[in-house]
């Protein structure tokens, strides 16, 4: 695990504070009738308006700036202009970049107009498996506490826990050591220490946790066809407990 220094802290903060106010304008761009295409050219012009790189495009042959993830899309859906958004969506928007050799990394998920009430309470439940999660990111805690407090809001809501994607250290590189699951139990794995910095990022399904990849070889659909919701901060563990970056400390 590589630890931060407080300089090197502050150069993430700056990142996922961009990053950040990307997913800000997309959400407001998410309406029905809006392709995925044109969501990802908002997304590009504004990290690159703010001196920063995209750190997907290209990343292991990614061809595109966001990760765009519509309705039983898990993760790494694929912006395409043929893809416009409906009345009812709901849409999971990664998004990465690059500033002074960091890399920051959060995602959300939003309503595209009016949803039912099943998918709100799916995207909440999902929301507060991931402050739950912040939570536990503090010295002295496992690695594996922040995934039994995802797995257990989420399952005793219903929700299946989706284990084929995991969280991860970041810092000079998108993905570092460790890998953060997102589900327990307690009390394994390493000892959270000041400086580690983590993306946690609960990926939940409405029904069950399976997932299937499409022939594109990125994009991951939940088994049964059913929603699923994702979430994700970069989270410094400190002196003072949890730090979301890109947030100002509380």
């Amino acid at each position: 695990m590589v630890l931060k220094s407080s300089a090197e802290l502050e150069i993430m903060h700056e990142a996922n504070a961009i990053v950040l106010g990307t997913l800000k304008v997309v959400a407001e761009a998410a309406r029905p009738g809006v392709s995925t295409a044109r969501l990802d050219e908002l997304a590009e012009e504004y990290i690159r308006s703010h001196g920063a790189l995209p750190a997907f495009k290209g990343y292991r042959g990614f061809p595109a700036t966001l990760c765009t993830s519509v309705n039983d899309v898990i993760v790494h859906g694929i912006p395409s202009p043929r893809h416009r958004l409906k009345e009812g969506d709901v849409l999971s928007v990664d998004c990465g970049v690059i500033w002074k050799g960091y890399y920051g990394d959060a995602a959300v998920t939003v309503p595209v107009g009016a949803i039912s009430p099943e998918a709100q309470a799916l995207l909440q439940v999902t929301r507060e498996c991931l402050q739950r999660a912040v939570s536990v990111a503090r010295p002295g805690r496992r690695l594996s506490d922040i995934g039994e407090v995802i797995q257990t809001h989420a399952e005793r809501h219903g929700y299946g826990v989706v284990r084929e994607f995991v969280g991860h250290g970041i810092g000079r590189a998108l993905h570092e050591d460790p890998q953060v699951y997102n589900f327990g139990p307690a009390g394994r794995g390493p000892e959270l220490r000041p400086g580690l910095v983590l993306a946690i990022e609960p990926m939940i399904n409405q029904g069950a946790s399976g997932v299937v990849i499409d022939d594109d070889g990125w994009t991951a659909r939940t088994e049964d066809g059913k929603l699923s919701a994702h979430f994700e901060y970069s989270v410094a563990v400190t002196h003072n407990g949890p730090w979301v970056l890109g947030l100002d400390r509380t």
